[in-house]
């Protein structure tokens, strides 16, 4: 699902043009993220966490400048991004988000700003499912009159806005998606979803976490070899060993391949954590030489990868 990009004016960016933009922030520029409450803004900010953005909501507008620097540290490096949230819950927003930007952009930065909204009869009834109340509401007014101020309170905001998202069609999910697709920086491809590869023995428990679970136990059984029983699947005397036939060969690359067919899909619905889970008795050898070799093949195929022998000191 595209995000809907919508300009605003004849001076305003075209959507290829906040397309562009939205590329060459990935890297580095500063993104804010603001717009209506209860539009999607805190989720949005989750989806950026969840793609390695830096991220922090509810920020001061005043303090953009000094968390844009920060992204200079090297500690930060490994951050991908910045992504703040900025909303109506600060006094005198629009005019302290105003000279935030201007002081940002003043110092060489090109600040991102995407604005979220959604219909107000829709808002509404996102506030009553979650029954929180919306933060001009602690001022007296009651809900509609509050969506109602808030949305003509930022049209200058709006207006000038790289990127307006309207969520009013959208699921939690299709957000999530819109954003993975745009932001995920890999070109015609996404690999945001992170797989947590587990190896375990069957005789101490399936991992409850695991989204996929297969059974090595028809594989060859290293421990039964007396030299090869105090190694682990990390060995290449065991790894050796288990993948010595030529079903073995097989059924590896046949599960190698299925995972690799299905990740994509499961991205393309907005999942962002997939565990894969395989086992065999003890969880020592067979099990271990497999997640082994799962988590190559997957880190080769760009998937950031996670790995677990959960049991292996145990088998």
């Amino acid at each position: 699902m595209e995000i809907p990009f919508k300009s605003q004016q004849a001076a305003k960016p075209s959507g290829d043009a906040c397309r562009e933009a939205a590329s060459e922030h990935v890297g580095g520029q500063p993104c804010i993220v603001t717009g209506l409450s209860g539009a999607g803004k805190s989720t949005a900010l989750q989806v950026f966490e969840d793609l390695n953005y830096f991220t922090v909501d509810g920020l001061p507008a005043g303090l953009a400048l000094e968390m844009t620097n920060m992204m200079k540290l090297h500690p930060m490096s490994h951050f991908k991004g910045i992504a703040l949230g900025m909303d109506m819950r600060q006094s005198d927003f629009l005019a302290e988000i105003n000279e935030a930007l201007a002081v940002v952009r003043g110092q060489g930065f090109r600040p991102l700003l995407i604005f979220l909204e959604a219909r107000i009869q829709e808002l509404i009834r996102r506030y009553a499912t979650t029954r929180r109340p919306h933060p001009l509401e602690r001022k007296g007014m009651g809900l509609e009159a509050a969506l109602a101020f808030e949305r003509e309170s930022l049209m200058p905001l709006r207006e000038q806005a790289d990127i307006v998202i309207d969520t009013s069609e959208f699921s939690v999910h299709d957000l999530r998606r819109a954003i993975q697709k745009r932001w995920s920086g890999k070109s015609g491809k996404l690999s945001v979803v992170r797989v947590n590869v587990i190896s375990f023995g069957f005789k101490y428990g399936v991992p409850r976490e695991a989204d996929m679970v297969f059974d090595l136990r028809f594989l060859p059984n290293p421990y039964f070899v007396e030299e090869l029983r105090p190694l682990c699947g990390k060995d290449k005397a065991v790894s050796e060993y288990v993948f010595a036939g030529e079903k073995a060969v097989e059924f590896r690359g046949k599960l190698i391949d299925l995972l690799c067919f299905m990740l994509p899909m499961m991205e393309a619905e907005g999942r962002y954590r997939v565990a894969v889970a395989v086992g065999c008795t003890g969880g020592r050898h067979r099990s271990v030489a497999m997640a082994e070799e799962i988590a190559q093949a997957l880190r080769q195929a760009d998937y950031p990868v996670s790995l677990e022998h959960r049991h292996l000191e145990l088998g």
